[in-house]
């Protein structure tokens, strides 16, 4: 019996699209070794997104396909997973200890942002990443009390800030420097100053992603978070009605003028169930979020629905991924930041490390 060929395993591999990437993993340069053994086979997959809660099904999906070859008696099948840096708009340059910067933007207030990009942070470090969250929220902070986190941060040096944590996430925002009651009363440019200095003068420590929760809205802040922050990409969070809707489009229109690459949508409070007998009823209306993906070429992340519970964890301090790891919405979270993840890691790398800096002395 022939043996097998290097090529007929990654042929079979091909014949697997792996659902969060949306293509096969040979395509996605996620194979990086075939070893084979007569009729045993090694694969090493590596892939450019966490992935702790579906490796394994990954690696038993490979390996079904790869032991379907004839003249295969066994497959071992080896996941893991290593984030890089993704380029960020042409005239920025990324920060140092952060590979990859993710926005979370709505057009329009009351949609669940801030507890939209709570929850994808968790569930990004729940998969295996090192994950932060900032607070660009300056006029509404909402994250100190989302994550329960009181007092304010040290600094060692008198010069920057010490990122404060909570659930393995390090976190900043305004929120911990200032009294909860107070009212920001800034204009426009102490706003993009203070989100600038939020930003560069924390000392993140080795992040995978930086989440960025940002202010309601196409304004200011955000256009300064587009030109001045180098961000991978962004996530649109929205709900199904059509005014919603419509301010979430000009939102993903101003990304796109930007040149920051919109990973997808999420549709947030898309369905309700009743907390007393189960009936399910699109109180917003249906088919919203996958209408607009439809539209604009960009993935629908994830529909969550409108339960009680994620406003009351997270008015409590612990929000959802954390307070109920195993609760189905904690899994669409989940699924909705290895999506994210996905999507981003099929973008350009960002080679800028790779190179020296060429420096001119005058001897």
């Amino acid at each position: 019996m022939a043996e097998v060929t290097k090529e007929q395993v990654e042929e079979a591999i091909k014949g697997y699209v792996e659902p969060h990437l949306g293509e096969d993993l040979v395509a996605a340069k996620a194979v990086k070794d075939i070893a084979i053994e007569g009729d045993k086979v090694k694969v090493k997959v590596e892939l450019g997104f966490p992935a702790k809660g579906v490796k394994d099904e990954i690696a038993n999906a490979v390996k079904e396909k790869v032991e379907g070859l004839e003249g295969v008696t066994s497959a071992d099948v080896d996941v893991d997973w290593k984030v890089v840096a993704h380029s960020v708009q042409k005239s920025l340059k990324p920060i140092d200890n952060i590979k990859n910067i993710i926005a979370v933007a709505s057009g329009k207030g009351g949609v669940g942002k801030s507890t939209t990009a709570v929850n994808l942070a968790l569930a990004l470090a729940e998969e295996g990443a090192t994950v932060g969250i900032l607070d660009a929220d300056i006029y509404g902070p909402s994250q100190p009390r989302m994550l329960g986190i009181s007092g304010q941060p040290e600094s060692k040096d008198g010069k920057s800030l010490e990122p404060m944590t909570a659930y393995h996430l390090q976190a900043m925002s305004i929120g911990f420097l200032i009294d909860e009651e107070t009212p920001m009363i800034w204009r426009g440019p102490m706003v993009t100053q203070a989100l600038e200095q939020l930003l560069n003068d924390t000392n993140w420590s080795e992040l995978d992603y930086l989440v960025i929760d940002l202010p309601p809205g196409t304004g200011d802040t955000q256009l300064t978070l587009a030109q001045k922050v180098p961000v991978s990409g962004a996530v649109i969070v929205t709900t199904p009605q059509d005014i919603a809707l419509l301010d979430a489009r000009k939102g993903l229109k101003m990304f796109e003028k930007v040149e920051v690459p919109v990973l997808g949508i999420v549709e947030n409070m898309s369905i309700h169930i009743c907390s007393n007998c189960g009936h399910e009823e699109p109180i917003f209306g249906a088919g919203g979020g996958q209408a607009m993906a439809e539209q604009y070429h960009v993935d629908l992340l994830g529909q969550l629905p409108l339960d009680m519970r994620i406003r009351e964890e997270t008015d409590g301090g612990k929000p959802t991924v954390v307070a109920e790891p195993e609760a189905r919405i904690s899994q669409i979270y989940r699924e909705i930041a290895r999506k994210t993840a996905a999507k981003l890691s099929l973008q350009a790398k960002d080679y800028a490390a790779k190179f020296p800096n060429i420096v001119i002395q005058n001897n």
